[in-house]
């Protein structure tokens, strides 16, 4: 098929590649023409597991380019995806979702055949309605123009695997024709067995923002315990084990930490508790916003382990260095990443932070200059006066203790993603403490 891709940010760039990679042929869309001229000669501005050889082997082919024109993307496809961007809104709980009304005041005016827009943004119950009601409005095409809500189950860092091979698709549609194009685009991933879950809009609109806020809820819960085993002296690692063996539960998704972030999984959490709200579900409202409230503390509780690591030391004047910027492994998204949370607030507390990150060295100096980087690990703990892991990269768990012992003043590290192995640690002369679990 011939399909665009509207907004090339993180959901839409690793879409638009996995797109080309199934046999379509693809013209992604952006307002940025240094950004658009950046992916036309295959470099790719963000990062995501093979994503980078994913965009320079299809742009080299052809199959996959780049414009500022949306009309040229209008005549071209057949199906457009809409993967601008649905930030939180000004209120802090709602989905700002002015990027997509945008994009389909730009794109419909040029519509002058049957197509199918399909909308691939986060967006509140209701929105598809709105937004068909909109393009069929303002396209020379009228009714022929279907639209079908396509809601994506990205991980980042697995953007390119979750759309190649996801674990299930959801489509929110409305006729048959919508359906059809949907099992067209995506036939080869449906005959390799992913189950497809045809719904009406609405419920296409609130799995999302159901499945993200249940994720939340998992994270919160569980670090909730923790704060339980640091109470009592238990070991939330055994918890976990214990728990996650019934198949009701499952251990994924319940490794004790500062918190989750990116640019989804708060604001699906905020927006969908809102949701509760408005339509009248109080006691769902209230569990959810619960869920919320442990988050936003784990930063807290995080500088309050690194407060008894010291033993009685100021931090003022103490020479920390942070292990991760991104909010998770895999991926350069530093958006309200709990690392740099922790790094801002030990530097507001009068540490001197040094911040290393395999991968997102660049992007977390931009939106938090006030700190200090590098990219090398070794030389990351030189004269460090205490160590904090913050994002659970594999290098970190790959790293040798026996390497970098001598590299800080003092061999003291704080596991606050309680991933790494403390004995192997602890054997190489290294203090470790972890959130949740007993010292030793």
């Amino acid at each position: 098929m011939r399909i665009s891709v509207i907004g090339c940010g993180h959901l839409g760039i690793p879409h638009a590649a996995a797109m080309a990679e199934l046999g379509h042929d693809v013209l992604g869309v952006d307002v940025d023409q240094t950004k658009v001229d950046s992916l036309n000669s295959g470099h790719c501005p963000i990062y995501e597991t093979d994503l980078p050889e994913l965009l320079a082997r299809h742009t080299a082919s052809g199959r996959l380019r780049f414009t500022t024109d949306i009309r040229e993307a209008a005549g071209f496809a057949e199906m457009h995806f809409i993967g601008v961007g649905t930030p939180i809104d000004a209120d802090g709980r709602s989905y700002d979702t002015g990027q997509v009304y945008g994009a389909i005041r730009q794109l419909a005016p040029h519509l002058d055949q049957p197509c199918t827009i399909v909308g691939k943004s986060t967006v509140t119950v209701g929105t598809t309605a709105q937004v068909t009601a909109l393009a069929q409005r303002l396209a020379p095409a009228g009714e022929r123009v279907d639209v079908v809500w396509n809601p994506e189950f990205l991980r980042e860092g697995h953007a390119v695997e979750d759309t190649l091979r996801p674990d299930r698709i959801i489509a929110g549609l409305t006729t048959a024709e919508g359906e059809k194009a949907i099992r067209a685009v995506y036939a080869p991933i449906l005959d390799a067995g992913v189950p497809i879950f045809v719904t009406d809009p609405q419920t296409a609109e609130l799995a999302k923002g159901a499945a993200n806020t249940f994720l939340g809820l998992k994270i919160s819960y569980i670090n909730a315990v923790a704060d339980m085993c640091e109470a009592a002296g238990g070991d939330i690692t055994q918890i976990v084990d214990i728990l996650g063996i019934d198949p009701r539960i499952g251990s994924r998704g319940m490794r004790p930490g500062i918190g989750y972030g990116g640019g989804c999984l708060p604001k699906d959490v905020r927006a969908f508790t809102a949701s509760a709200r408005q339509l009248g579900a109080d006691q769902a409202a209230t569990l959810l916003r619960a869920a919320e409230k442990i988050n936003e503390t784990r930063t807290d509780v995080a500088m309050d382990l690194i407060t008894r690591a010291l033993t009685g030391r100021p931090l003022k004047g103490t020479r920390v260095t942070v292990w991760g910027a991104a909010f998770k492994p895999g991926t350069n998204d530093v958006r309200e990443s709990p690392a740099l949370a922790l790094a801002h607030a030990l530097q507001q507390a009068g540490a001197t932070v040094t911040v290393h990150d395999p991968q997102a060295v660049a992007t977390a100096m931009t939106r938090n200059p006030e700190l200090d980087y590098t990219d090398d690990l070794a030389s990351s703990v030189h004269a460090a006066d205490l160590v904090v892991l913050a994002t659970e990269w594999p290098e970190y768990q790959q790293a040798n203790p026996q390497d970098l012992v001598a590299r800080p003043v003092s061999p003291l590290l704080v596991d606050c993603r309680t991933t790494l192995d403390p004995e192997l640690w602890r054997a190489a002369g290294w203090t470790v403490h972890q959130l949740g679990r007993p010292g030793k």
